[in-house]
């Protein structure tokens, strides 16, 4: 007779409370890998809002009120360059209005911060490209609000901008919220 192989009944148990015990472990560390997901992109989003406030303003300043002599390549007419409360700046992707110098909190469909920042793949993205690309943007007068869509609490996953008031004051972009991520 030849002997019979296989797994013995404790060999079995012992493979699935070894699996049980892994997937146990597993399971939360996915979860809290999407919310450090969620706070990276935020922190990204973050980030391209205030280079593309330093940018622009560094370049509105090179150019010193002086106004392009030809049409903006990306579109949008003829740049102004003024460092007032209502100037212009040529970009790659078109003009992007300005106040004092930084980019202007526009609504959705006008070019201003949320062009200049690149967030989406569109220049002046529609609110369903920016959704798309897992954004939330709301413009209330001075101060624009970026969300992460698929966060717990998306107004506890966010930052603000607020454009400057007057001449020689920077925009104020608070530092991110993470709390409902």
């Amino acid at each position: 007779m030849k002997p019979i192989k296989g797994f013995t009944l404790i060999e079995l148990i012992v493979v699935i409370v070894i699996l049980a015990t892994l997937s146990a472990l597993a399971l939360p560390r996915f979860t809290s890998l999407q919310r450090d997901a969620r706070i990276a992109k935020l922190n990204a989003a973050r980030g391209a809002v205030a280079t593309a406030s330093a940018l622009t303003h560094a370049t509105v300043l090179a150019k010193n009120n002086v106004a392009d002599p030809v049409a903006c390549a990306g579109g949008g007419g003829t740049a102004n360059n003024l460092n007032g409360a209502a100037g212009t700046l040529c970009t790659e992707g078109g003009i992007v209005r300005m106040v004092f110098g930084y980019p202007d909190v526009t609504a959705i469909g006008t070019p201003g911060l949320l062009s200049a920042a690149g967030l989406s793949t569109s220049f002046n993205p529609s609110l369903a490209e920016l959704n798309a690309d897992g954004y939330n943007y709301s413009a209330t007068g001075t101060q624009a609000t970026f969300q992460i869509q698929g966060a717990t609490t998306p107004g506890n996953c966010q930052f603000t901008y607020t454009e400057p008031a007057a001449a020689n004051a920077a925009p104020v972009i608070t530092a991110v919220v993470t709390t409902g991520c």
